[in-house]
């Protein structure tokens, strides 16, 4: 894997694109053990959650606008649909930003990283970044979502739910439309196949490397267990509205231990 336009930097002994610019209020940084990170929705774990997700959005603004400027002779629909995530992306961190700010919370209040830029830009062609960006970061956005509003409504934050069920509803379209396109450009030509199998196997390498492992704690002092590295249960609904296979759900499901927010319709499979 390669960075040609970007400086980079290692983590872990990963090598990984270097981080995007931040406003001064920020404080990046680059392992899981260095962010501040509660498994409980206290109000500041509320606030925390909002000001890592704001800055995600920020992540997937950048990579969609990255994906825009290198591959310029892409289709013109694909780039359309690459534009449009870039709107949606923008309008969702400026809404998280809002809903921040009235649970009084502030940019540059907790730590951030910027994994997903850092792995993504590290892939030299678009099926390969669709595939990681999209069709995996944003797929498993789709799962976390699914049961963060759930958990926003059970603490009584109807607001906030309603917030996460609007930029869910958006997620699913881009995973869509990167599902729609990967399947189009590798029937129109098979090497693009390779491309996304390096893409994921590389994702996969670096994931082994950087997770956090268990018995670790964070800056919060909060300590990962068995139960914190589960997969977020799999929102089977939405992972197919963005058209994921019914084989594909069904290896989700099975990754991740057939749990899910949804189990009736895992049952009627």
């Amino acid at each position: 894997m390669s960075a040609p336009a970007d400086r980079t930097k290692t983590v872990n002994g990963v090598v990984l694109v270097a981080d995007p610019a931040r406003e001064p209020c920020f404080t990046v940084v680059q392992t899981d053990a260095e962010l501040q990170d509660w498994p409980d929705m206290s109000e500041i774990s509320r606030r925390e959650r909002l000001h890592r997700h704001m800055n995600n959005e920020t992540g997937a603004i950048e990579i969609a606008a990255r994906c825009l400027v290198d591959f310029p002779d892409a289709s013109w629909d694909l780039r359309m649909s690459l534009a449009r995530q870039v709107a949606d992306e923008s309008r969702h961190a400026s809404l998280l930003l809002r809903r921040l700010k009235e649970l009084d919370g502030e940019k540059g209040q907790f730590p951030v990283a910027n994994f997903e830029w850092g792995v993504t830009l590290m892939l030299d062609n678009l099926p390969g970044r669709l595939a990681v960006q999209n069709r995996t970061f944003e797929a498993g956005l789709i799962d976390i979502l699914g049961t963060m509003r759930n958990r926003w409504r059970e603490v009584g934050d109807h607001e906030t739910a309603d917030l996460l069920e609007g930029i869910l509803a958006d997620e699913v379209t881009h995973v869509r439309f990167a599902n729609r396109w990967i399947k189009r450009i590798t029937e129109e030509d098979p090497r693009n196949l390779l491309k996304v199998a390096m893409a994921v196997r590389y994702l996969g390498q670096v994931l082994a490397r950087l997770e956090p492992k268990v018995g670790e704690t964070n800056a919060a002092g909060s300590t990962w267990t068995e139960e914190r590295r589960l997969p977020p249960a799999v929102n089977i609904e939405d992972r197919r509205a963005a058209e994921f296979t019914e084989e594909e759900v069904a290896e989700v499901l099975r990754q991740a231990g057939f749990r899910s927010i949804l189990p009736s319709l895992a049952a009627g499979n």
